[in-house]
């Protein structure tokens, strides 16, 4: 039996051996690992991702690229970026490789967390019970072993998570983001760093010196992508600015200058959506539509020196105020002048005073259709008759006399001008003002230094009273000179203006008309026939139609008659 004792006793002994020289294998392969890591060459990390962040041009790649990178730098788990939003640091983007977690950044999912505030928002006091923001208000790292075990800070937050996801926060690393002010325009901070075999460890101390070289060159990076977002941001509110003063001064253009944008992207996407015909190689890339976009926007700019009481022209005889009011004044003379001679015959020995009321009747009933007539005349329309026109030269040649005595005749020859136009309400006088918007347009935007991806928008701006067949204005382009995307803005500019229901000079018309009209023009290679079609063929003119036309215009379902 001692034997069989002994014997067991060496064998456990010799498993128990076996066990310590295991556990002595995997201790020293951790430090191995560990001294591995220690001895990282870091900048052989950093200078790849410092070139990455420089040229990235996206804001939210660029977050994703900053939170990525210094997870990987470290070897962390997780990772939050906060961006400083007023009082607050805004939650921009959130990872966890345990959880398979990723919100914001190039994700579809959108950080749902709520900021969290630099200030206590009763008292006004600084909020250092939170981490992320103590780190932000005192612009100092904070290397955090264990959160569960540290002191001066509040973790109810990063428990109440741990408990909802089933997860375990454990070290974390919070550095601020600086601008080249000194001024913290963000907080990264990094949870759960991993050794060899997912093991959690603090973060080491060499490695919070690699971050906080790395977050040095993110806030760069981000300010840098910031300020160009701003700039950006400025420079379309410029330009809605400007739409909005020419709406100040003319609300009738100011709606076409909104509108005009809006049917450019739908016909460019039209275009780009072709995979058939002349257009099937065209596409526009986002910053070729960006510049054909703000082209749309501008296209009216010259409208600014165009006189408001053109611009607006409603009637024939309005200048600053409609004239046709004046004349009112000269028939209701005219009459007086018919009373008073209808009072001295009265008077005259033998005279028959029926007679002369009859006359006097009918010379009143003359004067009011003369009045309605030239009334109507004013309002202009589709077409005047010539029979119409001998007629305004009938009525103007009749005499009256001012108050001051002197005799006039009833139309002056301007007004005769203004009333004898044709079609609608404004002269050639009238029109050559309002086309030389163009001339103005071209030469105000090329003043401007528009960077390079922009440096085209004057010419596409520039060409929107252009034809193909060379009779537009104000250059006479054909097509050969007349780029692809200023052809665009061309089609957009002739749609919007027949089907706007907002002018004061002409009825909008109805889609069966617009499209009609339009049909001719692209026969006549006044527009572009291939970007029409494909904005017909697209149903882009319908989601445009429904949203911006009135019920009444919407006549038309099938738009094969208005193609080839």
């Amino acid at each position: 039996m001692s034997e069989e004792v002994h014997g067991g006793a060496v064998g456990n002994g010799e498993k128990s051996g076996r066990e310590e020289l295991a556990a002595e294998n995997e201790r020293l392969k951790r430090e191995l690992a560990e001294l591995r890591l220690a001895k990282r060459d870091y900048s052989s990390l950093l200078i790849p991702l410092a070139v990455a962040l420089s040229s990235e041009k996206n804001y939210r790649r660029l977050l994703e690229r900053i939170l990525v990178g210094a997870k990987d730098l470290c070897n962390a788990d997780g990772g939050t970026l906060y961006i400083l939003d007023g009082d607050g640091l805004k939650f921009e983007i959130v990872h966890n490789d345990t959880l398979r977690l990723a919100k914001g950044g190039v994700s579809d999912e959108e950080v749902l967390f709520p900021p969290v505030p630099l200030h206590d928002p009763q008292t006004g006091a600084p909020n250092h019970h939170n981490v992320a923001t103590h780190a932000a208000l005192t612009g100092k790292s904070i290397n955090t072993p264990d959160a569960y075990a540290a002191a001066g800070f509040d973790f109810s937050g990063t428990r109440t998570f741990d408990h909802i996801y089933g997860y375990r926060s454990v070290s974390f690393l919070t550095v601020p983001l600086k601008n080249h002010f000194n001024e913290v325009i963000g907080v990264l901070q990094l949870i759960n760093a991993r050794a060899e075999f997912e093991r959690v460890t603090p973060f080491e101390p060499e490695l919070q010196r690699v971050v906080e070289s790395l977050s040095a060159l993110a806030a760069a990076a981000l300010e840098n992508s910031l300020l160009i977002q701003a700039q950006k941001d400025l420079f379309e509110s410029f330009i809605r600015a400007i739409c909005f003063a020419i709406d100040e001064k003319s609300p009738y253009t100011g709606g076409h200058c909104k509108r005009v944008p809006v049917l450019t992207e739908f016909i460019a996407r039209a275009a780009s959506e072709a995979r058939t015909g002349p257009l099937a190689d065209f596409r526009l890339s986002a910053g070729e539509l960006e510049e054909l976009s703000t082209a749309a926007w501008l296209h009216d700019i010259g409208k600014i020196t165009t006189p408001e009481h053109i611009v607006d022209k409603a009637t024939k005889l309005e200048t600053i105020r409609d004239r046709i009011h004046e004349l009112d004044l000269r028939f209701e003379l005219l009459k007086r002048e018919a009373e008073l001679r209808c009072l001295r015959h009265g008077q005259e020995p033998g005279a028959d005073a029926r007679a002369l009321e009859r006359e006097l009747a009918a010379e009143r009933q003359a004067l009011d259709a003369d009045r309605d007539f030239i009334r109507r005349m004013n309002l202009g329309g589709e077409s005047m008759a010539e029979e119409d026109m001998e007629r305004v030269r009938a009525i103007a040649a009749r005499a009256f006399h001012t108050p001051a005595g002197r005799e006039e005749k009833l139309l002056t020859e301007d007004e005769v001008y203004n009333l004898c136009v044709a079609r609608g309400t404004l002269t050639e006088r009238d029109r050559r003002v309002i086309a030389h918007h163009v001339q103005v347009t071209l030469d105000l935007l090329g003043r401007l230094p528009f960077p390079k991806h922009l440096r085209r928008v004057p010419e596409y701006a520039g060409c929107h009273h252009e034809k193909l067949d060379g009779t537009g204005y104000p250059r006479g382009l054909t097509a050969d000179r007349m780029p692809l995307p200023a052809r665009i803005v061309a089609v957009a500019d002739i749609f919007e203006a027949l089907t706007a229901g907002d002018r004061p000079y002409k009825k909008a018309k109805t889609l069966s008309e617009t499209l009609a009209i339009m049909k001719h023009m692209k026969r006549d290679r006044h527009i572009d026939r291939d970007f029409f079609d494909a904005f017909l063929l697209s149903g882009h003119w319908r989601a445009y139609a429904e949203k911006y036309l009135r019920p009444e215009q919407l006549d038309v379902e099938d738009v094969t008659p208005y193609l080839g």
